[in-house]
């Protein structure tokens, strides 16, 4: 049970920091991805003991297709982490008080081309530097995570929003920045994205089970 508070408490923080750097009043403007990417990685430290700190579907998804993730564990930690995205979600406009929300205009195959690209590269870096025995007790691990999410904000925040998270999709619909209709484009590529890198993960890695 305790992993999946940590995993609902992680992905809340994550989707509460968006919800209050994104949005007017008081939106930190161009800084956002380094906040986003920086309560990414301190949540990572305080909750990897426990439950890896994933805080992500796809990175839940990643990991158990690359064998160090129950499968009993994958539908609760799905679980876990829509319902801390869900609860940012709400909580941010009664503490910003109607906020100022521009949804986000998608075009579709460029945002699912960008979700897929850069959650291929989130969790990618998970596989690399937090499960493989190559790099087993390095202390950097959630710098490389979180700088790998500021990246990708910077990057192609303005094609997709920049999830990279189908919990965050779920957090940005709950919040109005990114209409429902449109969560299908996050999920399909986050899923290609997260399937990919396991994949190539454990081609390029074929002794590390």
């Amino acid at each position: 049970m305790r992993k999946y508070l940590v995993e609902f408490v992680g992905t809340f923080f994550l989707v509460f920091t968006i919800g209050m750097t994104v949005l007017n009043p008081g939106s930190a403007g161009p800084l956002a991805p380094l906040a986003i990417g920086s309560v990414l990685m301190v949540m990572i430290y305080a909750g990897g003991h426990i439950s890896g700190g994933h805080y992500n579907p796809a990175v839940t998804l990643g990991v158990f297709l690359r064998g160090k993730c129950p499968i009993i564990d994958v539908p609760f930690y799905w679980i876990a982490q829509c319902a801390g995205a869900v609860f940012a979600g709400v909580l941010v406009p009664l503490i910003k008080g109607a906020p100022d929300v521009k949804p986000l205009e998608i075009l579709k195959w460029q945002a699912l081309i960008a979700e897929a690209l850069f959650t291929f590269a989130l969790v990618w870096v998970v596989l690399n530097v937090a499960t493989s025995k190559d790099t087993a007790g390095n202390s950097n691990y959630g710098l490389a995570i979180g700088f790998t999410v500021t990246a990708g904000a910077f990057a192609v925040g303005s094609v997709s929003g920049g999830a990279f998270n189908p919990a965050v999709a779920v957090g940005l619909g709950t919040l109005r920045i990114a209409p429902w209709n449109t969560l299908w484009i996050y999920l399909a590529g986050e899923a290609v994205g997260a399937v990919i890198a396991a994949a190539l993960f454990r081609v390029t890695n074929p002794d590390d089970n």
